[in-house]
């Protein structure tokens, strides 16, 4: 990809995002995805690649910073107990039960074994609602569901890595499952991350006083945000939850000890524009890429599994809402409107060209990234799409 690809692709980022301004109900990244599908068939753009290194070590930590630290602490306490779950044993519970269902499934269209269909599940439980949140805010009367979709995608990419990664490593490696193993593994990259994080957002909350210059506190966030997760990488613990722990902590000394106004304000200013930059790129990028994968013959199959996936995060989140004194009423409308929010996204493809790269001459994950792949486009399309006349319908029916 060069200089010209990137400046096309960026004026088609603008003029997506001007229509958006149009209306409340216009899925901005899941447009970009179908428009960069119809920019594959022409010469000039059907050259792009896009790797797994470029979502991870480039798009990936402005995101995971810029939605970290515009997160409300205030929303975050309210409901820390429900994301925090969600995003761990909620995402553990999905990959066991989703895994098991498509093992059954797949019994009547392939021959996966149990463990591909658990590296399926590993793959479809990350969730990347940024086409959906700003058109929950809007169409929703519970303003608690964008808050707890928004809080759990920012969380759950650092536990999803952690379990692909080991069940990936068993079916590349054909090595065993151990549980000490996992857990301890499982233990010091998410908290490592976490406390790297906490303490560098810290440190950047105190820096940010050493110079009233908004150029240079700027250029210290951009430090931050790249350099948190390269320096996790490198102690090898989860540079996602090392990022969005720094701007999390970042975003708890805006309302205790930072005054200054004009930082925040600067900051939103910078990190907006590069928000909007990465996610015209990577969207357009994902549908050129996509069209590589969608020729196969389990097109059913994965129809079944994106029905799966939403049908099982639904029964977990209703049924563990009880568990939260905030969401202990909640009825099933809420948990359900909660459970189509949760598309898959930017960390599912990461995760998917990740397993591509490691064996691409393998029939059997050649057919785990087709129906993957699939089943995050169809993620995309109907759930971004249909989030708006559900939220609306069900938050209406609930008042009533």
């Amino acid at each position: 990809m060069d200089i010209g690809h990137i400046i096309w692709l960026l004026l088609i980022g603008f003029i997506m995002f001007t229509l958006d301004k149009k209306q409340d109900n216009f899925p901005v990244p899941t447009v970009l995805l179908l428009t960069g599908i119809a920019l594959s068939f022409i010469p000039y753009f059907s050259t792009i690649e896009i790797t797994s290194d470029l979502i991870y070590n480039i798009f990936l930590p402005p995101l995971l910073f810029i939605s970290a630290y515009q997160f409300p602490p205030k929303s975050f306490k309210q409901n820390a107990g429900i994301i925090l779950f969600l995003a761990t044993i909620g995402l553990l519970m999905t990959v066991a039960i989703l895994g098991g269902t498509l093992f059954v499934l797949g019994n009547l269209f392939t021959s996966f074994s149990l463990l591909s269909c658990f590296i399926i599940a590993s793959i479809l439980t990350p969730t990347d609602p940024v086409s959906v949140v700003s058109i929950l805010k809007n169409s929703s009367s519970d303003k608690r569901i964008a808050s707890v979709v928004e809080g759990e995608s920012m969380l759950n990419d650092g536990t999803s890595i952690v379990v692909f990664t080991v069940l990936a490593n068993m079916f590349v490696h054909q090595s065993t499952f151990s549980v000490l193993n996992f857990t301890e593994d499982f233990l010091y990259v998410s908290i490592g991350g976490a406390i790297l994080g906490i303490l560098f957002g810290w440190l950047m909350s105190k820096g940010v006083y050493y110079t009233h210059h908004t150029d240079y506190q700027v250029m210290l966030s951009i430090v931050l945000a790249y350099g948190i997760f390269h320096l996790a990488e490198f102690f090898h613990v989860s540079g996602v939850l090392a990022t969005v722990s720094a701007g999390i902590m970042l975003s708890f000394e805006y309302g205790k000890t930072i005054k200054e106004s004009h930082f925040k304000d600067a900051l939103n200013g910078f990190w907006g524009i590069i928000e909007l930059a990465i996610v015209s790129l990577i969207f357009l990028l994902i549908g050129i890429e996509a069209t590589n994968y969608l020729i196969f013959d389990h097109w059913l199959f994965a129809i079944l599994t994106f029905l799966a996936s939403i049908g099982i995060r639904f029964i977990i989140i209703f049924s563990t809402t009880r568990l939260f004194p905030n969401w202990r009423h909640t009825d099933w409308r809420t948990s359900f409107i909660v459970s189509w929010a949760g598309l898959k996204g930017t960390m599912s493809i990461f995760l998917i060209l990740t397993l591509y790269s490691k064996q691409s001459s393998n029939t059997e994950i050649d057919s785990i990234v087709s129906i993957s792949f699939a089943v995050v486009l169809l993620s995309l399309i109907v759930q971004s799409f249909g989030i708006y006349p559900l939220s609306n319908k069900l938050s209406s029916a609930t008042s009533k």
